[in-house]
């Protein structure tokens, strides 16, 4: 018999099977296995992706395999599978794949954590006292202190009576030790239990666990109850015998939904994020690859969970962008769910109260089917959205970014000792221009793209075509010099509410705030735990959260997200309001939101302040089928990086004249091709070039066999080539 295996090498030259002789000291082996096999002058590791009779390799210059490394297969058949559709499918290569579904830790075999317990052997320890000097006393006052509790913690025990005392006993035979292997997470026993749902909630439930045959949408408002009905759902599944994948979007909102579920399921639950250390991954891992865990919760890297026999797979937050991975290797969160839930012919339940427009526009075509939960489980209304026009306040003569109508809002709030929520969204590395006394923005006069600013070249700059503009000193449509530039920082925020309001409390939760693991955690506890109180954050403050007390959510600039490149900007700024909109208003207080922006008349504030998402989706659907962006078109970005600057210059340039001649080919299926520099231009000394196309649906298959052939050709080991589909920035 002959294996195929892929060795554990990064490089996109050998990213291919191997033939090897299988020995008789490995008969047993079988696809999914690790094994050690020479590869030139080296010893190298290998995973086996498959066994066949004959090889094409001539005999004198097969070689075999060495040995096998663990006593089972590390990836199991559905993953072996999932291996080769993210290669054929996303241009991945296969030793990514199997970086991703079997983690570093368990590759490089961290040590289990290990619990040390001293206990006494038998009686005998009574004649070996009657033996022992007087002068020791630590001694016999140990050997009664184990008499009485049985066994005891070796670090406690050393600690109680001396290292030297314990191996003396331990050296003697009067005492043995256990060693026991522990988890470094800890899981409790479930603590809780289900609650009854309401009809709406009932009805959703039903509908997920008969959606087999298709993925299927929850679409309700915050506040619905939807967490309540994954659980409801993992219930049901969990009495099939069968598990369940519960993803989150952000490693933020994992402790809070891991304590949910905990409490629900107790030891059942397994957690995958990347805030865990090394070794509490290594356990969480094998506790699910053991089947001690059946249910996963965790965030994108939760979907690679070596979970078998999957029951159901939730994605919480559909929408959010944090389920696109940016780095390498890149990938679709929803690619690979929709893959494992038809392997396990499973639900696949996409979640949110503002759903993606690609998601929603399948469950109008019938792609995906539809649950909608409209009501809050409270029946309490959902939070009146006030904008603010923020160019009246600079011409009433507040140049702060604080409104008055904000700061009135804030100071009744903290009289009545409420919460307050301050949201701002600082995503991103650039920044728009805007006049603040008409709101002119500038455009690119190709794309009619926003133009964003770069600070390091002194240049506006369209990320769709990479033509450059001067940038403004004065507004060309009305003559103003009150140029607005930039974004604001939440720190700045910080220290102007403490100036208003110097008694009350100000929590900040942002990157920068978070100094460790536990520092989320803690500055969420303290917010809940303080009236009244302010929390000022970004998009961390914006789902997920349930504080009873919030009766007041500020929106600082929502322009930053409307005005951003992306032609997803319409859509997530709609999706941020309301998202952060929720977090008011939640129990018996009623809740507000006030709006800050320059642009008060925009169609997207509009339809955000009356939660009209049907009115915006058909807004932005009418908008994108014009202008053929997805749902209505594929956008691919080729993205070229290397330390060798000409290199992937050159490939880039030998690239598009390539697909030049596809564009010709597909003639009026083709809508967009363009090289340019990656707005990001050099990352880590890699030089970066990227090359973005958009073509129609129907050609899809066809163009991406051709750029992955097309790439294959290019392959060298000084060079990256990335592809992603549909990314969600260009940077």
């Amino acid at each position: 018999m002959i294996a195929e295996v892929i060795v554990d090498v990064l490089s996109s030259e050998v990213d291919k099977v191997f033939d090897y002789k299988i020995p008789s000291s490995c008969l047993n082996l079988t696809p999914g296995y690790r094994v050690l096999v020479p590869f030139g002058n080296r010893k190298i590791e290998g995973y086996v992706m498959s066994l066949k009779q004959n090889t094409d390799c001539p005999e004198e210059k097969l070689k075999s395999i060495i040995s096998i490394l663990d006593d089972k297969p590390l990836i199991i058949p559905e993953m072996i599978e999932l291996i080769k559709f993210m290669k054929e499918k996303l241009y991945l290569r296969i030793i990514d794949g199997i970086r991703l579904i079997v983690p570093s830790q368990v590759r490089n075999k961290v040590n289990f954590k290990v619990e040390r317990n001293i206990l006494l052997k038998d009686d005998k320890y009574k004649d070996y006292l009657a033996k022992l000097s007087k002068r020791n006393k630590n001694i016999p006052l140990m050997c009664h202190f184990l008499k009485e509790v049985g066994k005891c913690k070796y670090n406690i025990l050393v600690k109680k009576f001396g290292s030297a005392n314990v191996s003396q006993l331990l050296k003697d035979g009067i005492v043995i030790e256990e060693k026991t292997r522990v988890n470094r997470l800890e899981h409790t026993d479930k603590i809780s239990q289900s609650i009854n749902l309401t009809k709406i909630q009932k009805n959703a439930v039903e509908d997920i666990l008969n959606s087999k045959d298709k993925p299927i949408v929850l679409f309700g408002v915050t506040g619905s109850g939807k967490t309540e009905v994954y659980m409801h759902v993992i219930e049901k599944v969990l009495n099939q015998g069968k598990g369940a994948l519960m993803l989150v979007p952000e490693i933020s909102l994992t402790p809070q939904m891991v304590r949910l579920f905990n409490n629900r399921f107790g030891k059942d639950v397994a957690v995958l994020h990347s805030a865990l250390s090394i070794g509490e991954k290594h356990d969480e891992w094998l506790r699910i690859f053991n089947d001690e865990a059946k249910i996963v919760v965790g965030a994108r890297s939760g979907i690679f969970a070596p979970i078998k026999n999957i029951g159901v797979i939730i994605i919480d937050e559909e929408h959010d962008g944090s389920y696109i991975s940016e780095s390498n290797p890149r990938f679709f969160t929803h690619d690979i769910a929709r893959f494992r839930a038809r392997y396990n012919h499973c639900p696949l339940v996409l979640g949110s109260a503002t759903p993606s427009i690609e998601t929603f526009y399948k469950t109008q075509t019938k792609e995906y089917n539809l649950t909608e939960m409209p009501t809050r489980v409270n029946e309490k209304p959902m939070p009146k959205i006030e904008i603010v026009d923020m160019c009246n306040e600079f011409k009433n003569g507040n140049n702060t970014i604080l409104s008055t109508t904000l700061l009135d809002k804030i100071d009744r709030e903290i009289k009545n000792k409420n919460q307050i929520i301050l949201f701002l969204n600082r995503r991103g590395f650039s920044s728009y221009l805007m006049c603040r006394e008409c709101s002119y923005i500038p455009k690119c006069t190709e794309c009619d793209a926003n133009l964003v600013y770069h600070k390091d070249e002194g240049v506006l700059k369209c990320h769709f075509c990479g033509k450059k503009f001067k940038v403004l000193t004065k507004c060309p449509n009305c003559g103003s010099d009150s140029i607005k530039l930039g974004a604001t920082g939440t720190q700045q925020i910080v220290e102007l509410i403490s100036k208003h309001f110097e008694n009350v409390e100000i929590f900040r939760l942002d990157n920068d705030s978070i100094k460790n693991k536990n520092s989320y955690n803690e500055i969420l506890n303290n917010f809940g735990k303080t009236k009244p109180a302010i929390l000022v954050g970004t998009q961390m403050v914006t789902k997920g959260h349930d504080f009873p007390n919030v009766s007041l959510v500020g929106i600082i600039d929502a322009d930053i997200s409307l005005f951003n490149y992306s032609y997803k900007a319409n859509e997530t700024t709609f999706q941020l309001i309301t998202q952060v909109s929720g977090r008011a208003g939640r129990s018996d207080i009623t809740g507000e939101v006030v709006l800050q922006t320059y642009v008060p008349r925009n169609p997207v504030y509009l339809t955000s302040a009356n939660y009209d998402y049907n009115k915006f989706y058909e807004k932005e659907i009418n908008l994108r089928e014009t202008t053929k962006f997805p749902p209505f078109a594929k956008i691919v970005r080729i993205l070229l990086t290397s330390e060798d600057d000409n290199l992937a210059k050159e490939t880039t340039h030998k690239l598009i004249i390539n697909l030049k001649d596809f564009r010709i080919k597909y003639k009026e299926k083709f809508f967009f091709l363009e090289a340019m520099k990656s707005p990001v231009n050099k990352i880590k000394n890699k030089h970066r070039y990227q090359i973005v196309l958009r073509f129609a649906n129907e050609v899809e298959d066809e163009v991406l066999n051709e750029i992955y052939t097309l790439l294959d050709k290019m392959k060298n080991n000084k060079l990256s080539i990335f592809v992603e589909i549909n990314p969600s920035s260009l940077s």
